[in-house]
């Protein structure tokens, strides 16, 4: 007997609320054994992020394909890709051993809630060409969904719509734009999959500094959640997104309150991963 196993490549965040260690969080909140591959280490907190180190990119391939070798792994989850170096070894394995990776779910993580850059412009074009077409699920928001496409920021569902629809000529099996950046009271993100079909998932948008984190929250989520299900559980695509989503929004909700930081007022707080934990 195994339990469902889920892998993040990422890098990773000191202060907790994104990276590596947002996502081993998810995993374990979601009863899921997480295994990592770091791709950079940063200096961040919820104010920023002040420096990034990026290991040599063989290195990160030495780390991939040891514990490939002798762990199983039913879905992943990509985040953090600092620069061309980095794409290219991730996209060399996955061609090579795609069955070992299980659902990839691809995060194109290029800005932080700062608004600091995270990835090379360099590592651009190979995540379009070469590590698009590999992922199962997509999962930009609206900013980065326009950088992919070159194209400006939708404003509405209806551009979002229009957006992923584009985005899934790219290669991806699915593709969820989230549009936590459009204005108003009500969240809507859009989810296409291949054969033109879209579904459009809804909630409160919720008031509150504390979103560091969410996108790596939520592909993490994703990612556990398809581990769950090659564990021997039965849901759908849009399943397994509608309850990742369920999630992030009540790690949202509860640390609404929360205080992390010395200076909250002026920096972005985490979620609280921990929901699942009785008394937190």
């Amino acid at each position: 007997m195994r339990p469902p196993i889920a892998l993040t490549i990422a890098g990773s965040d000191p202060s907790g609320g994104a990276g590596i260690q947002a996502d081993l969080k998810t995993f374990t909140a979601l009863g899921t054994y997480g295994c990592a591959v770091l791709t950079s280490l940063t200096a961040q907190n919820t104010q920023g992020v002040d420096g990034v180190f990026t290991p040599p990119a063989s290195f990160v391939r030495d780390q991939l394909t040891t514990l490939l070798d002798d762990v199983y792994v039913d879905a992943t989850k990509i985040g953090m890709i600092p620069n061309a170096e980095v794409a290219e070894v991730l996209a060399d394995v996955i061609e090579e051993r795609r069955s070992d990776f299980g659902k990839i779910v691809l995060d194109p993580v290029m800005v932080a809630t700062s608004g600091d850059m995270l990835m090379a412009e360099d590592a651009m074009s190979i995540l379009q060409d070469r590590l698009l077409p590999l992922a199962d699920v997509l999962t930009p928001n609206i900013p980065e969904a326009a950088l992919l496409l070159g194209e400006n920021p939708a404003t509405d569902e209806a551009e979002m719509k229009e957006q992923g629809l584009k985005l899934i000529n790219r290669g991806p099996k699915s593709v969820l734009v989230k549009g936590g950046h459009l204005r108003g009271s009500a969240l809507v993100d859009v989810f296409v999959q291949l054969g033109n079909v879209v579904d459009v998932l809804t909630g409160d948008m919720i008031n509150t500094r504390n979103t560091h984190g969410t996108g790596c929250t939520l592909s993490s989520a994703i990612a556990a959640q398809y581990a769950r299900v090659a564990g021997g559980a039965d849901a759908t695509d849009i399943g397994v997104v509608a309850s990742a989503r369920e999630f992030l929004q009540s790690a949202i909700l509860h640390a609404k309150e929360w205080e992390i930081s010395k200076s909250p007022e002026s920096g972005h707080g985490p979620t609280n991963h921990l929901i699942t934990v009785q008394g937190v």
